[in-house]
């Protein structure tokens, strides 16, 4: 079971397709055995043959879309509604997203067709460090997490990410006092992002943000707007799960 999970595991930063070689070193397991659990996958319905390579199939899609947050008036399905509202009133790339250990999920993404390029999608990571959603949630977590994140080491994805723990720390001080967190070309030149908490008692369950050009980006105005979308949605989270 637990090699069969590595198989899995080993789509998360690859594809769409890849071949059992492929698969094979990525899990770390013989070629051999990676075939005869590939087989068994897909049996199964958790993979699909695509020529001589595997992808993951639909089935893992709906099931992922069974998880908490995801469900039917779960964490996404409230948010939607104010996230299309600041897609429309800004024309920016809006993201929902919780922490998974040291980085974000998404788990959505509104763009348009004259959007700016972000290094994001549905389902995708990026180190909490380097976007502004993760210092939004760290800022207003348990004091262990900006600490998981420090230890585990800041990424310097462009020469403008925060890669050192001083610095890291007085910015989740300024994220805590103003309730926003800014991402700077951090995650990736040219791109600018506001993003706010979703609180509950005042922890963050996750966060959403604007992204935008850095030269076009008002950062007032959007920091006005995230803060007060994250503030109705909490709320309406905190009545949907009140006993």
């Amino acid at each position: 079971m637990t090699k069969a999970l590595q198989l899995l595991e080993a789509f998360r930063q690859g594809g769409p397709n890849l071949g059992v070689s492929e698969l094979a070193r990525r899990a770390g397991i013989p070629k051999s055995t990676a075939f005869r659990l590939l087989a068994g996958l897909e049996h199964s319905g958790y993979i699909e043959r695509v020529g001589t390579d595997y992808r993951i199939s639909s089935l893992l899609f709906e099931l992922g879309n069974r998880a908490h947050h995801c469900r039917p008036q779960g964490l996404r399905d409230l948010a939607m509604p104010y996230l299309s509202d600041l897609y429309v009133s800004t024309g920016n790339v809006v993201h929902l997203a919780i922490l998974d250990g040291v980085d974000v999920v998404y788990l959505e993404k509104i763009h348009g067709h004259h959007a700016v390029e972000t290094p994001t999608a549905v389902g995708g990571r990026m180190p909490a460090a380097c976007v502004g959603l993760g210092k939004a949630i760290v800022a207003f977590s348990e004091r262990s997490v900006a600490q998981r994140v420090v230890t585990a080491g800041l990424q310097r994805r462009t020469p403008y990410s925060i890669a050192e723990p001083w610095r890291f720390v007085n910015v989740l001080d300024r994220v805590r006092t103003n309730g926003i967190a800014f991402d700077h070309e951090e995650a990736a030149l040219g791109l600018t992002c506001v993003a706010a908490p979703i609180l509950v008692d005042g922890r963050a369950i996750a966060a959403i943000s604007i992204s935008g050009a850095t030269t076009r980006f008002n950062h007032s105005a959007n920091a006005a707007r995230v803060r007060r979308a994250a503030g109705r949605i909490s709320a309406e989270y905190i009545a949907a799960t009140a006993p």
